[in-house]
This record gives C-alpha cells, sequence and structure tokens, in this order.
C-alpha cells in the first residue's frame, strides 16, 4: 500500500496524499512530476536538475501575493539546484528550499495544513 499524506481539508488547494504508479497521487489524479500551488496542480516534466532555470516553473511564481518560497523536490535524492537559478529566485524575492522529491511532498502538505502560502516543483522520482 502507497503511503498517505492527509492535512487539514480547511486549508485548500491539491493534496498529495500519496505515491502510485511511480508518481504522486493528487486529489484521484497521479502525475509523474509536478506544479503545485495553493490553488492547483499541473503535471510537470522539467529538465535534468542542471539544466533548470525559471523559465521551466510557467506560471508557477506569478502567484498573488507572491508565495513566501518553493519547495523544489530534486526527484529521487536530494540535490542542489543550480546556483544561477537560485540566485534569479533571490532576485525575485522568493527563496528555494530543495530536498528529495518525496519529502517535497510531505512538506508539502504539512506547510499547507498550516495554510501557508507556498509554491512546490516536485521532480518525477
Amino acid at each position: 500500500m502507497a503511503p498517505r499524506f492527509d492535512r487539514d481539508p480547511a486549508a485548500g488547494g491539491p493534496v498529495v496524499q500519496g505515491f502510485a504508479a511511480g508518481g504522486f497521487s493528487v486529489d484521484g489524479g497521479i502525475y509523474r512530476g509536478l506544479l503545485l500551488t495553493p490553488r492547483s496542480a499541473l503535471e510537470w516534466a522539467p529538465p535534468p536538475l542542471a539544466e533548470l532555470t525559471r523559465d521551466h516553473f510557467g506560471n508557477l511564481l506569478e502567484l498573488s501575493p507572491e508565495p513566501e518560497f518553493l519547495i523544489l523536490g530534486t526527484g529521487g535524492a536530494m540535490a542542489f539546484p543550480p546556483r544561477a537559478l537560485v540566485r534569479e529566485l533571490e532576485a525575485l524575492g522568493i527563496g528555494i528550499e530543495a530536498m528529495d522529491s518525496r519529502a517535497a511532498a510531505r512538506t508539502w502538505g504539512m506547510l499547507r495544513s498550516e495554510e501557508r502560502w507556498i509554491a512546490a516543483a516536485i521532480m518525477p522520482l
């Protein structure tokens, strides 16, 4: 049985319920990689981590108000994002917290249960 991640439904927005079929189970759908905001979940097919730029996030960072920070799931293992990406996001006033993708999914649920205004980009496992 796949692990489940439950949170207070009052926080609203997409809920990562667990891992299934090589991806993430979110509100009844399966996503290999995903972009999350407090309002939506979208399938994401990012390039390799070393090639990642702000442009690969689409409209993810255009929340109003701006997200407190971005959770970046780096795949099956923790890895550091490109320094240029970190600088680019910092210039926009957005911090980035990198962790492996499973940890990113769990962190998303925990922080959204606290009603934190965040965004997440979670690379496939």
